[in-house]
């Protein structure tokens, strides 16, 4: 399996014959999809422009209904819990909401219902994308993952922090940070080394982890 960071929260995944793209925003869409994940409709997260960059005669889109309705194309909706194969790749959705971070008082940025986080899996491995979340309990229930993708940038998302106690939560073999804006990954580095057996890697746009 080959996890390529292409920017932000947007990844590519190589694994069981299949392309994926991750939440399409920043990087090359060049190589046409299977598969396109997008965990909600925020515009960093479903680009239009980059979904049909991606999209070729047989590409498959999971995305929540409101990015469905962004796109003007059919998606296939995955539900907290519900799973999909295709091919020799599954895929299923997790929980990913703010329940501490607010637009205005009582409006989360992510209310709960409306984004996902998501489970690959390939080739005997697992990948997680956490999408734009808080460390919420749902996390401690994952199991078995081998790459954690964590948003640790803060104001709509995880800070460093709280990415890494929501990392030692988990406890990935590895894990990488996404959505970090401007901040500086080494904290979160630190701070996860120092409270599990997780490797943590800082990888920039274009770099790719293999798995």
């Amino acid at each position: 399996m080959e996890v390529k960071w292409l920017g932000h929260a947007s990844w590519k995944i190589k694994a069981g014959g299949k392309v994926i793209y991750i939440d399409p925003y920043e990087g090359d869409y060049g190589e046409k999809a299977d598969l396109i994940l997008s965990t909600h409709h925020h515009d960093d997260h479903c680009k239009p422009e980059k979904v049909k960059q991606a999209m070729g005669p047989g590409t498959v889109i999971v995305a929540p209904p409101e990015c469905g309705k962004k796109l003007g194309v059919a998606v296939k909706t995955l539900r907290p819990g519900e799973k999909a194969t295709f091919g020799d790749v599954t895929v299923e959705a997790v929980e990913a909401y703010n329940y501490k971070r607010f637009r205005s008082p009582g409006n989360p940025f992510h209310p709960r219902g409306v984004g996902v986080g998501y489970l690959v899996k390939a080739e005997g491995k697992t990948v997680y994308h956490a999408g734009d979340t808080d460390f919420i309990e749902e996390m401690r229930k994952l199991k078995g993952i081998d790459l954690a993708l964590m948003p640790s940038g803060g104001t709509y998302t995880m800070d460093a922090p709280e990415a890494a106690e929501a990392t030692i939560a988990v406890n990935p073999k590895q894990a990488a940070p996404m959505h970090i804006w401007d901040t500086d990954p080494a904290e979160y580095k630190k701070r996860v080394e120092a409270g599990c057996s997780t490797k943590v890697r800082i990888i920039k746009p274009g770099e790719t982890i293999q798995l």
